[in-house]
């Protein structure tokens, strides 16, 4: 909180509580003040964005989610990785949720944040892991629409648990379904993209490009990377932006 508070007084616009697992943020203090209660507290520091990552969908709770849905400063972006859509995959992968507990959390989620953006992780190919069970994963791809995904092919990892198993899931096979998926994960990224066109954002600019200088990018509020021209230099301040094209991972804008 103290060097919120000293970022905020040397006028830093955002700040990132970063973490593998932010969401168990006080659990090894043994003190009643949970990642709720931090977010709250930052929340009512002079900082305009909030942002936080990496959430584990085991620990979200709805003191977390009471508290991003009133919080003007906590930005409506999440990272929720899934891994996979089938839950007897992800019992292998010794996550500790269902893709059940997953949809709930996402349902509840979106009940108090209608226009929460989402991104996600997912595997394929994980040892074992069938054409059934993939698909499975697709179907949680079509009914959550993430804005933004990042996809892996399984490789063994020395150290973990799965390093152990064989990896019986041939590579052409891996790279298929990689390929099947993403297309899925453009799609909706696109779509998400273009029902941005026409609206008025908050980009808080990163600064110029360095192939053009009269080009600027920053990030809106969902996290979309915007990129407008300008003859000022407006890095570093919270700007209107007017999204005018779509791409799948990037907008187009003009100043107003």
């Amino acid at each position: 909180l103290s060097e919120v508070e000293a970022l905020s007084v040397n006028g830093y616009k955002e700040v990132t509580l970063l973490g593998q697992n932010v969401n168990a943020y006080g659990k090894d203090l043994n003190l009643d003040y949970d990642f709720a209660a931090l977010l709250k507290d930052v929340s009512h520091k002079n900082i305009e964005r909030i942002r936080f990552m990496t959430s584990h969908p085991w620990d979200f709770s709805d003191a977390m989610i009471e508290v991003m849905s009133q919080s003007k400063n906590i930005m409506p972006f999440l990272h929720l990785p899934l891994q996979s859509g089938d839950t007897d995959i992800l019992k292998i992968m010794g996550r500790r949720y269902s893709v059940d507990d997953y949809m709930n959390l996402y349902h509840r989620l979106k009940e108090k944040m209608p226009n929460l953006a989402l991104s996600t992780d997912i595997i394929v190919g994980f040892p074992n892991e069938t054409e059934e069970q993939f698909q499975n994963t697709l179907k949680v791809i079509d009914e959550i629409q993430f804005d933004n995904a990042y996809t892996f092919v399984y490789s063994p990892r020395p150290g973990t648990p799965a390093a152990k198993m064989e990896d019986n899931v041939p590579l052409d096979v891996k790279k298929d379904r990689l390929q099947r998926l993403n297309a899925k994960v453009n799609q909706y990224a696109l779509m998400r993209s273009k029902a941005m066109v026409g609206q008025t954002v908050k980009v808080l600019v990163d600064g110029p490009s360095k192939k053009n200088p009269n080009i600027y990018s920053g990030y809106t509020e969902n996290n979309k990377l915007v990129n407008f021209a300008t003859e000022k230099d407006v890095t570093g301040q919270v700007i209107n932006v007017k999204i005018k094209q779509a791409n799948t991972w990037t907008l187009k804008g003009e100043t107003l």
